[in-house]
Formats: structure tokens, sequence, C-alpha cells
């Protein structure tokens, strides 16, 4: 049995932990996706320098990203080696030790699973108050099997003390269990309630509808928002994507992607190699394949790392 984990990367936060000027000046790089210009900060630090460990961890952060998992395990564990105060630098351990256990044989999995559980309980004794390392260990409870140490008992201990923190987070997290368990009837009360204690999240009930290709209720939410939010980039983009994932209203999703390339993105926003992408798979089902090509292109040039923009430029080039 394999472990398929999906980390939700965008839900996460990079936080200060003691930034001097070069290391806050990678961070912005990297956050304007700038890999190559982080980098070249970063690799000039030293082992014995202050900035060493948070310098590991931005390595570990471009390794990632850049696919490179193992490579980003040691930069991680480098710097949760040095520095092993800082909860930011165990979570992505953990991220990296259960994106390696994704493609891993049984065995490695198995060795590999008390590290990564490890990696993020440590995290979250450092930090009471994280959120990230919670969302993996839920899905390690729900994707390991028992001999692993899954468990969806221990799954919805942890949505409950998420819940504590965050309301809507504890709703959102619940209902993906409960999606885990097939049982989406009971996961879309949950996604309500979320919705009803953030509104905010209502991009996440949208994303639900869309894996039950329940497209009437998206459309549905999504008109109802756009009318109330008409200026929200945030509801532009996601109709934008609706329309690119169910191949409805195709014309009106390329007009709000296009609006969307206007729009200067915010770091947790939706990227614009992302409106990219999303423009080349509806030119792709309008069966304009030069323009989707163009698109592909576009979005890797943004985001040299996005497989879904990969595979439909390999698509479009054939």
């Amino acid at each position: 049995m394999r472990i398929a984990f999906i980390f939700l990367l965008n839900l996460t936060m990079v936080t200060g932990f003691g930034q001097t000027p070069r290391i806050d000046e990678a961070r912005k790089l990297y956050e304007s996706r700038k890999l190559p210009e982080a980098l070249a900060i970063v690799n000039k630090v030293t082992e014995g320098d202050k900035d060493y460990p948070a310098s590991q961890y931005w390595l570990g952060r471009i390794a990632f990203d850049e696919r490179r998992y193992d490579d980003a395990a040691e930069f991680f564990e480098e710097a949760a080696d040095k520095d092993p105060s800082v909860a930011d630098y165990h979570n992505w351990l953990g991220n990296a030790y259960g994106t390696i256990a994704q493609n891993a044989n049984v065995l490695r999995q198995g060795m590999l699973a008390p590290k990564m559980k490890s990696a993020w309980e440590k995290a979250i004794s450092l930090d009471k108050q994280n959120i990230n390392a919670r969302i993996s260990l839920i899905q390690f409870y729900t994707q390991a099997p028992g001999f692993m140490g899954g468990s969806f008992e221990k799954a919805y201990q942890m949505a409950d003390q998420i819940g504590k923190i965050n309301a809507a987070q504890g709703h959102l997290q619940r209902g993906n269990i409960l999606l885990a368990e097939k049982k989406p009837v009971e996961a879309e009360r949950e996604f309500l309630e979320m919705v009803k204690a953030d509104p905010t999240y209502n991009g996440n009930l949208v994303n639900f509808y869309l894996g039950q290709k329940s497209y009437d209720k998206a459309y549905s939410l999504l008109d109802d928002l756009q009318k109330n939010n008409p200026d929200d980039y945030r509801i532009v983009y996601l109709i934008g994507r609706t329309s690119a994932v169910s191949g409805l209203q195709l014309d009106r999703g390329e007009s709000m992607l296009k609006k969307y390339l206007t729009y200067s993105p915010k770091p947790n926003e939706p990227s614009l190699a992302g409106a990219n992408m999303r423009l080349g798979q509806i030119s792709e089902k309008k069966g304009n394949k030069s323009a989707a090509k163009k698109y592909y292109e576009t979005a890797l040039n943004l985001d040299a790392t996005m497989k879904e923009a990969k595979e439909g430029l390999e698509r479009t080039s054939k």
C-alpha cells in the first residue's frame, strides 16, 4: 500500500524565526518565485554562520519546489540539527519525508513513517498553534495503514485540536477525514459549517463540489460569490479554475482568468503561472491547441515546476 500525501502548501505561511536582512531578502525572492536569486544568497552562507540553519531551510524549500525531495530532506535535517528550536524546520522535514514516501517501496515507507510523524509532532511541541503540522498528521493518520500508525480516531482527535485554534479549519479537516472514509454526505455538512464559521473558506467548498463533480452546486455558489464580491480576485480565479476543470462555461472562465492576469497576486493566492495553466486547459477544451501551448509555455516560464503545465505542453506539442 502506498501513502499518497498531498500537502496543502498554499496554507503554509512562512514565519520569521529571527531572520536577518539577507535571509529576509532570500525569503522575499523565494516568495516572488525568483529561485535562482534566492539560491545565490543562501548558497553563500557557510557553516558556523548564525544564518546557517535558516540558509539550509531555504535550500530545502527550493529543493522541495524543484522536486529534489531527498536533497530537501538533507537540508531540513541540517537546519533542524543546527537549530532544533524552530518549528518550521521540523514541519518541512516531515513534509519531505512524507513526499519521499509517496513513491517508496513498502519497506522504505515503513522506515520513513515514524520519522515523518516524529518531525510533525516535534513541530507541534515547539508551536502549540501550529495548524500545518497537524494537517500533515491528519493526512498521515488517514492514509497510512494501521501497522504504520494509521488511525481515523487519531485523525479526528487532531481535527478537534485544530478546531480549537481555528473553527473553520477544524470543520475543513473533519470534512477531509470523512471524504477519506468515503462519506461525502457527512463531509458536505462539515464544509457547510466551515463556510458558516468563516466565509473566506468558500473556495474549499467549491473545490469539494468540483471533486464530487457537483458542477451545478459549484456554479450556484460561485454566482452568489461573484454577485456579492465582484472585485474579489480570488473568486475571479475560482470561476476560471472551475471552467477549466469542469469544461463548462468556457468563455466565462477564459474571461475571468484573463482578468486575473491583470492582477498582482499575494504570495498565498493563486499564481499567474496557475492562471496561465488554467487558460491552457480551457484553450485545449475549446480545440485551440496553439493557444493552449502558448499558455503552458508562459506558465512554465513563470514556474518551471508546474506539473500540469508540463503535461499540457507535452500534449499540445505532439
